[in-house]
């Protein structure tokens, strides 16, 4: 199998044929005509989440198109084919098949350049087993997006880029000889658009078992437009254009309509693809919804749990609570507290007695109307005897008191009456 760098072919002009579809733009931009040749591909969809569209064409030089792209939520990827016909293309279709087999499901970057290392390993599989040709390669770029994260992979010069807040900011780095040359310094950006060596790879998919996957995460927003192309587009449309096109098209199929217009009224010499994703709910309001919802949840969970404790430690109080009360006419015992709580009494009579409230004096009668407490039911019966004994003690000390104010005043045959004397006056 041939080794990198890797080479792009050139092919002769197809003929173009129009478009179906009028893309949307904002107000003040022209609709540009679109060709496209017989190998066109043109999807979109959406979810409750994103909404997309992708379009591929042969370009107005080439025969055929050796490009493929995955639009498969939350996956997306556009992946362009090396090595001729019936190489490229089958290389470019082996990729994006096998990174929708085993991208993640979520927004997981080392899971997504795994798939695209396992890409590579299907492709020189496919290359030795008669599946294409030898030779054959091709690049990839790759996004998963959930919520409010992005997961990147790439391999060779096609391209991510981000649209946030108006602003366009290319997330990947070509592996190419030129974009080598431009971070040593030794030429610019737009220099490196027209310089003889810009097809050749540095990386790509189908050559090397070691190959590896650059790979990141990213946080995305709602409102973001994320862009995925083939060099069909980067190399024939500057960025500051491409960010223009992104900016003015109103929905993700007119971005990938006005995009591949773009870059065939540039001269189309290279097979195009777009893919365009827009993120039109990040989730956030949801997490913070969710959020909320778990605080108040919490927050619930612990009233609920401060009353509960409440509720036991009351019990317990109750249930070890004991006061000496009114029972109608008599003094009573009762195991609780002498209150009541939602219409239920906190107290439950135990003991009733024959001790009459009116037997104790006022002060006592009151204090029982309020409940007189107790340590513990041994303490309320040790407080009503002690009632009995005051209640005894009271009326022997009010009979001592009658027999004293009743002696020398009885009459009997031993104790005659004497009268008192009278007046003394005449007869």
């Amino acid at each position: 199998m041939s080794s990198l760098p890797w080479h792009r072919l050139s092919r002769t002009k197809s003929t173009p044929s129009p478009t179906g579809q009028d893309p949307v733009n904002s107000p003040g931009h022209d609709d540009p005509q679109i060709t496209e040749g017989a190998g066109a591909q043109v999807r979109s969809g959406a979810t409750s989440n994103l909404s997309w569209a992708a379009r591929t064409d042969v370009g107005l030089v080439r025969s055929h198109n050796e490009d493929s792209f995955l639009a498969q939520a939350p996956t997306f990827a556009v992946s362009d084919g090396m090595g001729g016909h019936a190489a490229g293309e089958v290389a470019s279709a082996i990729a994006v098949t096998t990174i929708a087999e085993h991208a993640p499901s979520h927004a997981d970057d080392l899971l997504l350049g795994a798939a695209i290392e396992i890409a590579n390993t299907a492709v020189m599989e496919g290359a030795a087993t008669g599946k294409g040709k030898m030779g054959m390669g091709c690049t990839a770029s790759a996004v998963s997006i959930e919520q409010n994260k992005m997961a990147v992979a790439h391999v060779g010069d096609s391209r991510v880029y981000l649209l946030h807040n108006g602003a366009l900011v290319r997330l990947t780095h070509d592996h190419s000889y030129v974009e080598e040359l431009v971070d040593a310094g030794e030429i610019t950006a737009d220099e490196a658009r027209v310089h003889p060596s810009r097809s050749v790879i540095t990386r790509a998919l189908g050559s090397d078992p070691d190959m590896y996957a650059d790979h990141f995460t990213i946080d995305v927003f709602a409102g973001d437009r994320v862009v995925i192309c083939s060099d069909g587009l980067s190399s024939m449309v500057e960025d500051s254009q491409i960010e223009a096109i992104a900016v003015s098209s109103a929905t993700a199929q007119a971005a990938v309509d006005n995009l591949v217009a773009a870059a065939l009224q540039e001269g189309g010499s290279d097979n195009v693809t777009v893919v365009v994703v827009d993120i039109t709910d990040d989730g956030i309001i949801d997490q913070h919804r969710k959020r909320y919802l778990t605080r108040f949840a919490l927050i619930g969970a612990l009233i609920v749990g401060i009353v509960a404790a409440l509720f036991v430690a009351a019990s317990l109080f109750v249930s070890h609570s004991w006061y000496v009360g009114v029972n109608g006419d008599t003094v009573a015992i009762y195991h609780g507290v002498n209150a009541s709580l939602l219409g239920h009494d906190l107290y439950a009579l135990s003991q009733s007695t024959t001790v009459q409230l009116s037997d104790l004096p006022e002060a006592t009668q009151s204090n029982l109307q309020n409940g007189v407490v107790v340590a513990s039911e041994k303490e309320a019966e040790a407080t009503i005897e002690s009632y009995r004994e005051q209640i005894a003690a009271d009326k022997a000390h009010a009979q001592e008191i009658a027999d004293k104010s009743t002696a020398g005043t009885e009459t009997s045959t031993d104790n005659p009456a004497v009268p008192t004397n009278k007046t003394e006056g005449g007869d």
